[in-house]
């Protein structure tokens, strides 16, 4: 396969995974489908923003890059279209850098949230009713036993919430690192061998 069209394959799967990923943060802000009155109250890892960042905002860029890669041959480059191709294909691994770390802080920042569990609403004296806002989870303990699920008091589903939509981060954000080291490896081929095949495959440098 040209390089061109799989940076342009890739590009536009890059884009729905972004647009999911900044969907999901942004339903993270409202735990359980509420709407809390003190923001302060939402989980750290809500604000660290990966899903809006990481996989939103960082991959688009990346994505429109590998979309117009095929077409993109930089003016020319004083004259000569295959060098031009090859300097675009080079550059895009650049981009594909840039949004392979997007996506791992996004995915690290889940994996840490998942680990921890949600904020919440909790008794810290069960003969008392005294409540606060807490992470009451150990080291994912939670995950193996949902019984314990029962410490979060508020929002309601607030667990199963956290818990889905940081999951869907975590493989938004592994995939997407897939799909940008996969465009570093393209981008590479594309700039030692020309945007077709390798070294003469489909004519080099030549036009697709």
């Amino acid at each position: 396969m040209c390089t061109g069209s799989c940076a342009k394959c890739l590009g536009w799967t890059l884009i729905p995974l972004a647009v999911c990923g900044f969907l999901a943060n942004i339903l993270l802000f409202f735990p359980g489908g509420t709407v809390l009155e003190n923001k302060a109250h939402l989980s750290y890892e809500v604000w660290y923003f990966g899903g809006i960042l990481g996989s939103g905002v960082l991959m688009i860029f990346p994505a429109l890059v590998f979309l117009g890669l095929k077409n993109n041959d930089c003016c020319g480059c004083c004259g000569n279209e295959g060098c031009g191709k090859r300097f675009a294909m080079f550059t895009s691994t650049l981009f594909a850098a840039i949004g392979f770390l997007g996506a791992g802080y996004s995915f690290i920042v889940s994996a840490i949230s998942i680990n921890k569990g949600p904020r919440c609403l909790t008794h810290t004296d069960p003969n008392t009713n005294n409540q606060t806002w807490i992470y009451p989870f150990q080291n994912g303990d939670y995950l193996s036993d949902t019984s314990l699920w029962k410490k979060c008091q508020g929002p309601t589903d607030i667990v199963p919430w956290n818990l889905t939509l940081f999951s869907i981060l975590l493989i938004i954000g592994g995939v997407q690192m897939l799909l940008c080291a996969i465009q570093v490896v393209n981008g590479l081929l594309g700039t030692l061998c020309g945007d077709c095949g390798c070294c003469g495959c489909c004519g080099g440098d030549g036009p697709v």
